[in-house]
């Protein structure tokens, strides 16, 4: 597969946005080429997680975690699963599996911690990141907590 390939999904992830070109292809050129087939586990839900996958194509869905109905939850192609595991260890909270061969990108944690020490402005991008998604989280929590309180004429919500 032509890195180009490899790099487009790698774009349209968030968490990936703003890096600059030469890094995102050595992100590619460092991820594993995996191919999983129909019924193969992704990622486990609760079991140890050392890479984050990429889905480039095929069908994958989500069959266990939180906030999930019966009939589970399609994973979109250009889907970043397990992002965390790339970064720290982790357990995954979902398990997602393939229902069709799926193509995909394995980002080894590994491989990131690597290539972050040959250029730290890569791990700096990723706590900027990753702080800004918790500044917003706790923003969200606040405002749902104002809400509880407002609801409960201000008393305290346990």
């Amino acid at each position: 597969m032509a890195i180009d390939a490899l790099v487009k999904p790698l774009l349209s992830i968030e968490l990936f946005q703003g890096l600059k070109p030469l890094q995102i292809t050595e992100i590619a050129r460092r991820a594993d080429r995996i191919v999983y087939r129909p019924g193969d586990v992704i990622i486990a839900e609760d079991q140890p997680a050392d890479a984050a996958v990429v889905i480039v194509s095929g069908e994958a869905h989500r069959v266990s975690g939180p906030g999930i109905d019966a009939a589970g939850g399609v994973v979109p192609e250009g889907s970043l699963i397990g992002e965390m595991a790339m970064l720290i260890e982790t357990l995954p909270t979902s398990t997602v599996v393939a229902r069709s061969p799926v193509r995909a990108l394995r980002i080894a944690r590994s491989e990131m911690h690597q290539q972050m020490e040959a250029d730290p402005s890569l791990a700096e991008h990723f706590v900027d990141r990753i702080s800004r998604r918790l500044g917003q989280l706790a923003d969200e929590l606040r405002s749902i907590d104002q809400v509880l309180a407002a609801d409960s004429g201000g008393q305290a919500v346990h």
